[in-house]
This record gives structure tokens, sequence and C-alpha cells, in this order.
């Protein structure tokens, strides 16, 4: 029988940060996602019912959502509009630091473009908020969580 999971080591999303690749911290971001998505092909192996399969892409997105403070990435991802620009591409790094689990974790996404544009978004009475979708090719896992002694 396995240990009991010590509740406390558990990873509280509070202590979630994003930086930009300038190390500024974006304190107005209060979610973020990242993922990857593994493209597979089937491949049909001899002597077997069974079906194999071969790793033939990757493909990373995620968003950042948070309270809408500036206008700065907006304008920033809108570059791709001027024919004589290029894209706007940063990298992010995503740092989760609870004070009582086992450790840091942090997460390099390299080659962040934006895909959408967030223009306006706004109801009468409420704070604003906003979603900012990106692709990403390339990652790296910077710290890793480890048991303390």
């Amino acid at each position: 029988m396995g240990a009991i999971l010590d509740a406390s080591k558990v990873i509280n999303g509070n202590f979630g940060q994003v930086f930009d690749q300038d190390g500024n911290w974006l304190t107005n971001i209060t979610g973020c996602e990242a993922t990857i998505e593994i493209g597979l092909e089937e491949i049909k192996l001899a002597g077997t019912r069974w079906l194999g399969s071969k790793v033939t892409t990757l493909k990373g997105a995620g968003s950042l959502n948070g309270y809408l403070v500036t206008s700065e990435f907006i304008e920033k991802a809108m570059r791709v509009m001027d024919d004589i620009s290029s894209p706007f591409v940063t990298e992010l790094v995503v740092k989760l630091d609870d004070p009582e689990s086992f450790g840091a974790y942090r997460v390099r996404l390299k080659n962040v473009t934006f895909d959408k544009i967030p223009l306006i978004n706004y109801e009468v009475g409420a704070i604003v908020e906003h979603e900012l979708t990106f692709v990403f090719s390339g990652a790296e896992i910077m710290d890793k969580l480890r048991p303390t002694a």
C-alpha cells in the first residue's frame, strides 16, 4: 500500500507567475495554460492486429487570462496587420512556487506568437478581463519539483 498524500504539498495556483522575455512579471495575469499536442501516425505492423504509433508532429498552444491593465500585448499582436512588420514573437516563463510544496516549477515557452487579437471586450459594472491565446514551438522545464528530506 502506498503512502498517503500530504495535502500541504499540493501546489496552490495563487503562487503562479508569468514573466515576459525581459524578465518582467506580468502581474495582471491570473491564469495560464500551455499544452503540447502530439501528432501520431498509425503504423501497420506485420504479424499482429495491433497498430503502432509514430510521433510525427508537435503543436504547442496556450492562453493567458487576466485583468486588462494596458493594451501593450494587443498592440504588439497587431503588428501582424502591418505589411512591412514581422509578427510579434516572444518568450514566456511560467512559474509555480508554492512555499509549502516541494519546490519551484518553471517552464519556458519559446517562439510564442499570439493567434487572436482581442481588441475590445467589456461589460458595464464589471472588471475588464481578457484572454490572450497563443501558439508556441519549443518548451523547457527550467526547475524540477523535488521532494524535500
